[in-house]
């Protein structure tokens, strides 16, 4: 594996835009190295060294979780894992992005299954494997305890489970670093979705909200919307009221045409 290496500093007084970059370091993408701005994220980088991203760059703000990575650093026998959009180049570094984990993803029908721990069993029967290794909650690069919630969900604790993963992205490194083959972020969304069906108490706003909807109340202005041509869609976006700086969660705007 190539050792690091630094651009040497230029005394030029060229033009910025034609100097040689000073703060350049070597990466590996695929095997081919490439050297790019030490300041730079992997997915920046990525784009820096000429590629284009169709697919893992998402929201490109660590909210997503598509832009999953695994690296080597020199010198060093350790996969280390992150998000792209995240995680900074280091020198020397090989990377290769992974558009997604093939884990297994139970299908289930949410009004007929209970919130026990018999249902993850059931659909996730893995789950059972976990040998409190703690690999996922180190792995995880929205520090989770991943661990911690799937140890609540193998006690049949499902709403501690859903409050823990709760902030999860599923971007799926837990899964791809776990050695007992667990889908940690499918149980974490089980877990939530059994407790928003049955756990929790139904929000009331939410049933008015549906009523509505179910009434018809949206079929006009929508077919409204759809008929409109570019122009107009356009200047109803330009024209729209906008939320003023904090204001509270139950502002609205004068014209509830479309709300």
């Amino acid at each position: 594996m190539a050792t690091a290496e630094q651009k040497p500093v230029q005394t030029t007084n060229l033009p910025l835009y034609l100097a040689e970059r000073t703060d350049l370091v070597p990466i590996f993408i695929m095997g081919k190295r490439y050297d790019v701005p030490s300041t730079l994220t992997i997915q920046k980088a990525f784009e820096y060294a000429g590629y284009q991203l169709i697919r893992s760059c998402g929201c490109r703000g660590g909210i997503c979780g598509a832009c999953a990575t695994v690296y080597r650093l020199p010198d060093s026998p350790k996969i280390h894992v992150g998000l792209a959009c995240q995680t900074v180049v280091q020198p020397s570094m090989y990377l290769a992005m992974v558009p997604f984990f093939p884990a297994n993803r139970a299908v289930y029908d949410l009004d007929e299954i209970e919130p026990d721990v018999k249902t993850l069993l059931k659909h996730y029967p893995e789950l059972a494997k976990c040998m409190g290794c703690n690999t996922c909650t180190k792995s995880c690069p929205m520090d989770l305890p991943v661990m911690e919630y799937i140890s609540a969900a193998l006690r049949g604790e499902i709403e501690k489970a859903a409050e823990l993963s709760f902030p999860c992205v599923m971007c799926g490194i837990c899964t791809s670093r776990c050695p007992a083959e667990l889908a940690q972020y499918h149980i974490g969304m089980l877990c939530r979705r059994l407790t928003g069906r049955y756990i929790n108490p139904a929000a009331e706003h939410v049933k008015a909200q549906i009523a509505r909807i179910e009434s018809g109340r949206f079929e006009g202005p929508l077919r409204k919307l759809m008929a409109a041509d570019l122009q107009t869609l356009r200047k109803l976006y330009v024209d729209r009221e906008m939320e003023p700086h904090g204001a509270d969660e139950m502002w609205e705007p004068q014209e509830k045409e479309f709300l």
